[in-house]
């Protein structure tokens, strides 16, 4: 599984793909790659428009007034005061060794690649590279991608830090790639990977490592430092060759506090690769991807089918205000979504899982709290991620910029299910008390979903 934010390297367009074939998780960026058209998608929701509802432009209105200064140091140039800017925790380090990224000269299991992240940005980091990679989730168009020149008096000779890179990333990032789509998309996967960087196998197929993701499919490809008892994964890993296969189990290697030994993790600022911080990039990009893929795809589906007059519903100011065959259009995937917002059939640890104190204390901090005290964030860690099952994604600016008719739907499922009046057996695993809790919690903390709600006590 791994992350692509890089400039594109002048090769030859099918070895290019080629390559591309086995990219595992992508947030890339690319220079001198073919660009990728606009279809209709796109166009819909003014995606080759300047997009400014999001923490990267943020920034860099700041930089341009003043409000904001960075400053680079060492080796690693402007990365660490760019994530303090950003409010990105160091300590969400995750490492990546194998070549999926476009950058892979730079990258090997010695000078593996770094993925920082919050709840909607992104950053990318490789040693001796002169560009740091950014990918954010813009309210209004979904995810955008961009490159910072990490490159030492950057801002002080007057360049222009931070880049778009959407047109040309789209090549890859397209839901589809060049072949066509329509939706940008950040995926993540898991590949088990020889020491001359041969996927072996791809252990994820066709789909994302998700919060279904058994444990022990997941991280082919990446470090993995934490502790998760007797229950293995595939991170940590590489293989002489396909001869190493049948024996995959007798080499795999977990439980590592550190990758201090390894290789030289000093030009990085921790010596771990969170197996937590890693799981919750898993949740929040599956999540982020759908949402995506409804801004993306819900107007287009319905001005291109006409099931109203004028502009097809696109502007509806609720669910009940579509027409039935527009409902019935629209239905699946916004279910989708409603079902990763409440973790179903996600995989159950068979053994509790501890990461980092550091990062799991950051995590914690950010994000609203009811008046017990309890939040969407809070950590179970000995059967499943999360203690209540319904993401803390619903506090994001992406989510709250859904369509209008898609929001209605979304929130009325939502408390339907909550509150026992939706008995879809698909959702019988929120217990009683685990719905009375998460209903608690809402009703403090999103005041949009209230009117949804029945009164406390009614």
């Amino acid at each position: 599984m791994n992350y692509m934010i890089t400039p594109c390297r002048r090769l030859p367009f099918m070895a290019r793909l080629l390559k591309l074939a086995s990219v595992v998780l992508t947030l890339a960026a690319g220079t001198g790659v073919l660009a990728q058209p606009i279809r209709d998608e796109y166009a819909f929701i003014g995606y080759h428009e300047s997009a400014v509802d999001n923490r990267i432009a943020r920034l860099e209105k700041k930089l341009a007034s003043g409000e904001v200064t960075l400053e680079s140091r060492g080796n690693r140039g402007y990365l660490d005061s760019l994530l303090a800017a950003l409010e990105i925790d160091p300590h969400s380090q995750t490492l990546i060794f194998s070549k999926t990224s476009l950058q892979y000269p730079l990258i090997s299991a010695k000078t593996p690649r770094a993925i920082y992240f919050n709840d909607d940005t992104y950053i990318g980091w490789v040693q001796n590279s002169t560009i740091i990679e950014v990918m954010t989730v813009d309210a209004k168009v979904g995810t955008t991608f961009h490159v910072f020149n990490n490159i030492p008096d950057t801002l002080s000779d007057n360049k222009k830090p931070i880049e778009s890179h959407a047109q040309r990333c789209l090549v890859c990032h397209d839901s589809t790639g060049a072949t066509g789509g329509g939706v940008p998309l950040v995926l993540a996967r898991s590949s088990l990977y020889s020491i001359n960087d041969i996927n072996l196998r791809d252990v994820s197929g066709v789909g994302n490592v998700t919060d279904k993701t058994p444990v022990s499919e997941r991280w082919g490809g990446w470090y993995v430092t934490g502790l998760h008892g007797d229950q293995t994964h595939l991170g940590n890993i590489q293989l002489q060759g396909p001869e190493d296969l049948p024996r995959v189990n007798e080499l795999l290697r977990g439980n590592l506090s550190t990758l201090e030994g390894l290789f030289d993790t000093t030009p990085y600022p921790t010596p771990t690769s969170d197996i937590v911080a890693l799981m919750v990039l898993e949740h929040q990009l599956a999540i982020q991807n759908q949402l995506g893929y409804v801004k993306f795809k819900a107007p287009a589906v319905l001005s291109r089918t006409r099931f109203a007059s004028g502009d097809g519903g696109i502007s509806a100011a609720s669910w009940a205000d579509l027409p039935a065959a527009g409902q019935r259009a629209l239905g699946k995937m916004l279910d989708e979504l409603v079902s990763l917002l409440l973790f179903k059939d996600a995989a159950t640890f068979t053994a509790p899982i501890e990461g980092s104190p550091e990062y799991k204390s950051s995590f914690l901090a950010s994000g609203p709290r009811d008046g017990a005290g309890r939040s969407l964030r809070d950590f179970d860690l000995q059967t499943r991620l999360f203690r209540y099952r319904l993401s803390y994604l619903v506090y994001s600016e992406a989510f709250d910029a859904l369509p209008p008719y898609a929001s209605d739907y979304v929130y009325q499922k939502l408390a339907a299910i909550l509150e026992g009046r939706d008995s879809d057996p698909r959702f019988a695993y929120l217990t009683e008390r685990e719905r009375q809790d998460v209903l608690a919690i809402l009703r403090d903390t999103k005041p949009a979903i209230l009117p949804y709600l029945a009164p406390p006590g009614g």
